[in-house]
């Protein structure tokens, strides 16, 4: 079976015999097609080319994998371990038998679940490789589901793969954008965000964008009703899809974030600029 992978965003696509004319993905204002046009990729090419996954451990309980060289987005996924299995967090766009022995040696995984479409990645690969394990599409991204599998199971508002992972549809970035609350070895609850906020580089912020790549904020109203629901769980640490993070006080950078964005973009401090 031939799965296209777009070489923009790394999301799959269902094997047809030639690629889909264009990625809505990477179409859409959100993301952005490259000036050489749309292209594609599979598996097997980015095999034969030396790609490998590293995996890491981002803190106990909680590992990193990420594409070497990148592929498309280049996000990190996060396998959030717990004692009634693992979740596996915005799964990358590529899979090898080396990491899929390395995440099964971590435990079984239960579930696959991405924060927003952009990080569907090669998530039925990956089910399938871990045995035909559930993947976790939100009711309103699905529109944006470009490889249909029996593995795909649709949810709205909460789900709890594990309890100690919950899965919170916030919207924002898209309608059925989420964050998950993974109880972290310490008993703390760790957030970890996707880009439904973005936590910035000085660890001690986050974004509020409908588009990262082409910078294009969310509403003052937006940004502050998301905060408001993120705010309702109960979390410290916060974990992006790239690696970045504030390690401490999340929700007061969460809500510190929101007032400052809001205040930008209703023109409080015009007399700045």
């Amino acid at each position: 079976m031939t799965v296209w992978i777009c070489r923009t965003c790394a999301v799959e696509h269902a094997d047809t015999e030639a690629p889909p004319e264009i990625c809505e993905i990477c179409s859409d204002e959100r993301q952005w097609v490259p000036a050489t046009g749309q292209s594609w990729t599979t598996i097997d090419e980015l095999r034969e080319l030396g790609h490998l996954v590293a995996v890491h451990e981002v803190e106990p309980g909680l590992l990193g994998l990420v594409v070497e060289p990148h592929v498309g987005i280049g996000q990190q996924a996060l396998l959030a371990c717990t004692p009634d299995g693992n979740v596996l967090w915005d799964p990358i766009g590529y899979v090898d038998d080396d990491a899929v022995r390395q995440v099964r040696r971590a435990g079984e995984v239960v579930a696959i679940a991405a924060s927003h479409p952009h990080m569907f990645g090669a998530q039925v690969e990956w089910s399938r490789a871990l045995g035909g394990v559930p993947v976790l599409v939100n009711q309103s991204d699905a529109r944006w589901l470009a490889r249909e599998d029996d593995a795909v199971r649709y949810w709205s508002g909460t789900v709890s793969p594990v309890p100690d992972v919950v899965i919170h549809q916030i919207g924002g970035h898209f309608p059925g954008n989420a964050v998950a609350v993974w109880t972290g070895e310490d008993g703390t609850g760790v957030l970890l965000c996707g880009d439904t906020v973005g936590p910035n580089p000085d660890r001690a912020t986050v974004a509020f964008m409908r588009s990262y790549p082409n910078r294009v904020p969310l509403s003052g109203a937006v940004a502050q009703r998301v905060a408001r629901d993120i705010l309702e769980l109960d979390f410290d640490r916060i974990y992006g899809n790239f690696g970045n993070a504030i390690p401490r006080e999340g929700r007061a950078a969460v809500r510190r974030s929101a007032d400052r964005h809001a205040a930008w973009v209703r023109g409080d401090h015009d007399h700045l600029t």
